[in-house]
């Protein structure tokens, strides 16, 4: 058995209290000088405490953090970009071990202890990246839980074999297969969708699916996939990474469509970016419809933007949609660590007894001072293990 006593901490910036961890799950929270003694003692000299940030939409195989500066290159569109990392990964050991190490050690760094993570399974990788994202969390001793979507990022239907992969993918480990706007990259929304489900009905995994497609098509895609999502039984296990086009509906449709989407248990993920359309979050917190958040690819052949800072992804969803209340912003900081227990799986997740000891320490006044300044992690408990101390990171 190990003991860790935090002492001195403000969970959410409330009241002081000693939080008590044996074996890596939180115990006791008890006011502040009355914890029990522990094999280890960390004074939180009354930092704000958060519970660690879930990444709810990240590609950990993809970056080349570390390495020297990569010009971007290649054309601006989906296509574009696809075609030209697939020119241009092997140049840069894309996808390997060391890379996705550097990725989840900087998730570490800024907070992150879980995370959703896309996986690029296609003709010239096959598993091998799924395999190498697997080591890299295994040689951080689990400090972030990772969970696997397995991701045709070059298609499905239009890659014969892909599907193939994908099975073998669910048979082997990964918790969700993925899949790429069926309309514009396979041209054909209905068969991708339909091997899709298939094989996630058989094997038992969920779905999550990057949308891009904007306006119509991408709603008429919504409607084909909670359709599907109702027909196979699959609901809570269906995710739309993205999903641009919700934004951009006129009142009514979109009104209609949110109501569709909750009815059939279908989540969402977004990495709020600048130039996209504000998400109807309210309608779809009403619907039951998650959001999660997350930091997408960073530092990869798609975009030189990222360093991995979910905190930074959360003031990007508030500014995105105007946010400016207490009660708003501290909704942020929840969409980015208490909200986003669905998405990797956990039924517990914050600083309660029970729950996995994730914990984030941060000199701030309360969740609104964390948004609008992120400042640094003093501290990072994951599973019970301190991996940042002052700032720099212990593994």
């Amino acid at each position: 058995m190990t003991s860790l006593l935090l002492a001195d901490v403000r969970p959410w910036g409330g009241d002081a209290v000693d939080v008590t961890i044996v074996d890596g799950v939180i115990t006791d929270l008890s006011p502040a000088g009355s914890g029990t003694d522990a094999e280890q003692r960390v004074d939180g000299r009354g930092l704000l405490a958060l519970p660690g940030f879930v990444n709810a939409h990240a590609h950990v195989d993809k970056s080349w953090w570390g390495q020297p500066w990569v010009s971007y290159g290649g054309q601006p569109t989906t296509q574009g970009r696809i075609a030209h990392e697939r020119a241009e990964r092997d140049k840069y050991g894309i996808p390997s071990v060391d890379g996705a190490k550097a990725v989840l050690r900087e998730f570490l760094r800024h907070g992150t202890t879980a995370t959703r993570t896309h996986v690029d399974v296609d003709l010239g990788v096959e598993l091998r990246g799924i395999a190498n994202v697997l080591e890299a969390a295994a040689a951080l001793d689990g400090a972030v839980d990772v969970e696997i979507v397995a991701f045709p990022q070059d298609g499905v239907l239009r890659r014969p074999g892909v599907l193939d992969l994908l099975d073998k993918a669910a048979a082997e480990g990964a918790t969700s297969i993925g899949g790429l706007d069926p309309a514009t990259i396979d041209r054909d929304p209905v068969g991708q969708l339909d091997a899709l489900f298939e094989i996630a009905h058989r094997r038992e995994v969920g779905i999550d699916i990057h949308l891009h497609d904007r306006g119509d098509l991408g709603a008429f895609q919504y409607e084909l996939i909670a359709e599907r999502t109702v027909q196979a039984g699959l609901q809570g296990k269906v995710n739309v990474s993205h999903g641009f086009a919700l934004g951009e509906l006129p009142p009514a449709r979109r009104t209609e469509l949110v109501d569709r989407l909750g009815a059939a248990g279908i989540s969402w993920t977004t990495v709020a970016p600048p130039t996209s359309a504000p998400l109807p979050f309210r309608e779809m917190r009403a619907a039951g419809v998650p959001i999660g958040l997350g930091t997408d690819g960073i530092r990869d052949l798609w975009s030189p933007y990222g360093d991995g800072d979910l905190l930074q992804i959360a003031r990007g969803f508030a500014r995105l949609h105007g946010l400016r209340t207490d009660e708003d912003l501290t909704y942020a900081v929840e969409l980015a660590t208490t909200y986003g227990a669905s998405f990797v799986h956990r039924e517990n997740h914050g600083l309660t007894v029970g729950a996995r000891a994730d914990i984030v320490l941060l000199d701030a006044e309360n969740a609104p001072d964390v948004l609008v300044r992120a400042p640094r992690r003093e501290y990072v408990i994951a599973g019970g293990q301190v991996v940042v101390r002052d700032g720099e990171l212990q593994v």
